[in-house]
């Protein structure tokens, strides 16, 4: 690899033993990779303050700095951490403290990571506390090379704002926070951005529900590879995107599509294709759409429904609005949870709008921080759930061994109110 005298500096130990540590990393990654040399990073969106047993132990050993120094930097000693180089964010972890009492999440590792987030936040670490930083203030500009983990947010990264980064780690952000350099190779260099098949929309798709299907239909056709789509598309937004791209990393690996006309590194299809031979289309019809639907509501057979599931990602102050609107005036079913996701800030607004009441007063529950795939945890006895994430309705059955139903927000909240699924495709 081709290091800078910045580089050798840090490796050689000159800004002492963590950063040594972590450009070695980064040095033995880039090489394992095949990469040239690294480039600069300003923007690290990472995991360091997510509690475990390990990282419990980990500390009684020898403090946050042994667990971030074994963790975030693969090493054994427990290196005195310095404060982050570059700005970097905590990505979702595990249930805050506003879940005690309501998710089944133990006490102590809450506990531990409230104790995480003082260490890490003198640090530098800012909390943003959410796999959707970029809700919350968090927003790379377009070319801007950054380190980011979590599947749904490096997509949104790369495709809607046009930032550069892989699905890194958290090692490599690790070692991108104290060093500012990231291994240079896939998504940060142009030529690997530019799509390789060209999906068409035969039917109309607007909504997150439609986006989402049409996401998970692209990431099973393309699985690591970049899908241009083009067809009956009605403008999407922030919630359809995110829904999208979740979708399209969780049935395949997508990284970063493109949308002529609408992300920004493609106005045209022949410019997502950059300037290659445009691929025959690959259309999506009634018929596959009607096939994503039932694949997703492959999962369920009860149609009693104990807990339903919504922002995943978490949810944005719009869908906090719509599931407080559609829940205004009306009592969840005594058999029934639902529980909101949301970043801890725009929880902060949905509070001061009144939403949060109006949710609560149902008996639902607005919940921060993280989400039960990554905390592995549901309401007690929760057989069949509900939810309007494409990616939940894939990974959940799986993690927690239940059944799913997907649909709409609308489905989903009577499915709360009535406990039962009436939902189906329209």
């Amino acid at each position: 690899m081709q290091l800078t005298d910045s580089d050798k500096a840090m490796l050689d130990g000159e800004e002492g033993p963590a950063v040594a540590a972590a450009m070695d990393l980064l040095v033995r990654y880039g090489r394992a990779l095949d990469a040239e040399r690294l480039c600069d990073v300003r923007n690290v969106a990472g995991t360091m303050t997510q509690p475990s047993p390990v990282k419990a132990r980990l500390v009684r050993e020898g403090g946050w700095d042994k667990a971030y120094s074994v963790i975030n930097l693969d090493c054994d000693d427990a290196l005195e951490i310095p404060d982050m180089r570059v700005p970097t964010c905590q990505l979702q972890q595990s249930f805050g403290p506003d879940s005690v009492g309501i998710a089944p999440y133990p006490k102590e590792l809450i506990e531990l990571q409230s104790d995480a987030e003082s260490f890490y936040g003198r640090k530098g670490v800012n909390i943003l506390a959410t796999c959707t930083p970029y809700q919350v203030g968090n927003i790379p500009v377009r070319g801007e090379h950054v380190a980011w983990m979590e599947s749904s947010a490096v997509v949104y990264a790369n495709s809607v704002l046009g930032a550069r980064t892989n699905c890194e780690g958290g090692a490599s952000t690790g070692s991108a926070s104290l060093t500012g350099r990231i291994p240079c190779w896939g998504n940060h260099h142009p030529e690997n951005r530019y799509g390789t098949h060209l999906i068409e929309a035969r039917t109309p798709v607007e909504g997150p529900l439609d986006w989402g299907m049409l996401g998970y239909f692209a990431g099973g056709l393309v699985q690591e590879e970049r899908p241009v789509v083009t067809g009956e598309l009605k403008q999407p937004d922030l919630l359809d995107l995110k829904h999208f791209g979740a979708a399209a990393a969780s049935s395949g690996g997508v990284e970063i599509y493109h949308l002529p006309g609408v992300t920004p590194e493609a106005p045209t299809t022949e410019a997502a294709f950059g300037g290659a031979a445009v691929p025959e289309a690959v259309p999506y019809g009634e018929r596959e759409r009607r096939s994503v639907y039932e694949d997703l509501n492959s999962q369920g057979d009860c149609t009693d429904v104990d807990f339903v599931l919504l922002g995943c990602p978490h949810a944005s102050l719009d869908q906090v609005r719509d599931t407080a609107q559609l829940l205004d005036g009306k009592r969840l079913h005594s058999g029934t949870q639902l529980w909101l996701m949301v970043p801890r800030a725009l929880r902060t607004t949905a509070d001061r709008n009144g939403w949060t009441e109006i949710i609560e007063r149902a008996g639902g529950r607005v919940l921060t921080d993280s989400c039960p795939a990554m905390s592995r945890s549901a309401p007690p006895g929760t057989k069949v759930f509900a939810t309007d994430s494409a990616k939940q309705a894939h990974y959940l059955p799986a993690i927690l061994g239940i059944e799913a139903w997907f649909g709409t927000l609308e489905d989903c909240v009577s499915a709360a109110v009535t406990g039962r699924w009436k939902g189906d495709l329209r």
